[in-house]
């Protein structure tokens, strides 16, 4: 049987349209949760040009979307940032828009530092003790690489950047390698892209990077968080080529910065880091060119300058010759002259000093004299010498005479011999065959 139109049973439930029902909500919401107070971490802070300020209230299992309103930020007690932990006082309401509820903060008091940013202090007092921030452990940044090695997105506009800003500089190799910059992987591959460059072999197939640049775009705290990790951060220190941090925004600080031997505020800073300007270099090597020809210039002006000025001060070449040749001339017409002189005066006394037979008589009694004298003298001294060595032996003799045994034996003692040797013991004298005992006037066998 068919039922009718108006016969058919009608639902109790009332109807609502999407309007009304938002509504519905809305007042409720806003009527049970007028005042509350949350504790809870800050986290993904967005300041836009309205002036309105919107962020999270998160724990460790929920998130709270949340509002400041222009007019309250310049009233709020503290300045929000990310991962301050804090206690919000405000209001609950929905965003029937999107089918959202949030809450109206109306101010914020700090309530100490939020998980994320407690463990990161942590962590960096722990890698900051082991020396790994030490700014003596930093690697100077080579002037102009000739590979550039880049670990970072290969399809974000950070890369983009890079290379573009390279480009504009001064063109250089640059190897990419891709990883992932958030997430539960980003921290193991950017560790991995650190490694695997330095495991490069210089002169390989592959060419070893001169400069590493860690890049990644800006974000919020947990964003950026691989960038904190400790297997990060220890393979930036360990890293044996020169690494630059460019992560996040000039604000932005990971623990990847304090362990780069160089940090960017931006990844286009990191890329101007890398290299100077090709053009400023041409024009600083023209203008050094440039002052090295004027200096040269200059050099060989004032050196020939004053070659002149000292020229003019030297008198002329004769005028230094005409002196020095006439001493010469007035030399060379002496000379015969003195030769001659030297000539005569050498035979004068040849002549005066000639052997004639007196002259050798003379000199034979002279040294006839001289050997008697000197013959006189050697008997003496050998006489001398002869009473001196005699006078030693004497003392000698009478030293032995008095240091001998003889000399003891006139004392009263005697030299007991056992068997032809002197006996010091009476055992000596017991295992003896013959003794014999030596006297001042002789010796006595006893049997």
């Amino acid at each position: 049987m068919e039922l009718f139109e108006d016969e058919k049973p009608k639902d109790n439930a009332p109807e609502f349209s999407v309007s009304e029902l938002s509504g519905a909500v809305k007042r409720m919401v806003e009527g049970e949760f007028a005042h509350v107070r949350v504790r809870g971490e800050l986290g993904r802070i967005s300041r836009p040009s309205s002036g309105h300020i919107y962020l999270d209230l998160k724990d460790d299992r929920s998130v709270l979307a949340a509002v400041v309103w222009k007019g309250q930020a310049a009233r709020l007690s503290a300045r929000p940032e990310e991962g301050l932990e804090v206690i919000a006082t405000g209001r609950l309401t929905t965003f029937p828009g999107q089918s959202k509820y949030q809450m109206i903060i109306e101010d914020i008091a700090p309530a100490g530092a939020g998980a994320l940013m407690a463990r990161l202090e942590k962590l960096k007092a722990q890698l900051g003790e082991e020396g790994l921030f030490d700014p003596a452990r930093k690697k100077p940044i080579p002037f102009l690489p000739e590979v550039i090695g880049v670990i970072t997105s290969p399809s974000g506009a950070v890369i983009r950047d890079i290379l573009h800003r390279l480009r504009d500089r001064f063109p250089r190799k640059v190897i990419v390698w891709p990883v992932a910059v958030q997430g539960q992987a980003a921290a193991g591959e950017v560790a991995r892209a650190i490694a695997g460059f330095n495991a490069l072999t210089p002169g390989g197939a592959m060419p070893r990077p001169d400069l590493l640049i860690v890049a990644r775009g800006g974000g919020s705290v947990e964003d950026l968080w691989a960038f904190n990790e400790e297997v990060v951060v220890r393979a930036a220190a360990a890293s044996d080529i020169p690494l630059i941090s460019a992560v996040g925004h000039e604000t932005d600080t990971t623990l990847i910065d304090y362990a780069a031997d160089r940090r960017a505020p931006t990844p286009t800073a990191a890329a101007e880091m890398a290299v100077p300007v090709r053009m400023d270099l041409f024009a600083q090597m023209q203008s050094l060119e440039a002052r090295q020809s004027r200096a040269m210039q200059q050099v060989l002006t004032r050196r020939g300058q004053r070659l002149s000025d000292l020229s003019r001060a030297l008198p002329r070449a004769d005028a230094l010759l005409a002196g020095q040749a006439q001493r010469l001339d007035f030399a060379a017409q002496r000379l015969d002259a003195a030769l001659q002189t030297g000539i005569d005066a050498r035979a004068l006394r040849l002549a005066r000093n000639a052997l004639t037979p007196s002259v050798l008589r003379t000199r034979i009694n002279n040294d006839l004299r001289t050997i008697d004298v000197l013959a006189t003298r050697a008997s003496a001294a050998t006489e001398r010498l002869m009473r001196q060595k005699e006078q030693a032996v004497e003392n000698i003799d009478r030293l032995r005479e008095t240091l001998g045994y003889a000399a003891t034996l006139k004392r009263g003692f005697a030299v007991v011999r056992a068997d032809g040797h002197v006996a010091t013991s009476t055992a000596a004298l017991e295992a003896a065959t013959s003794v014999e005992v030596e006297l001042t006037d002789g010796r006595v066998r006893i049997r």
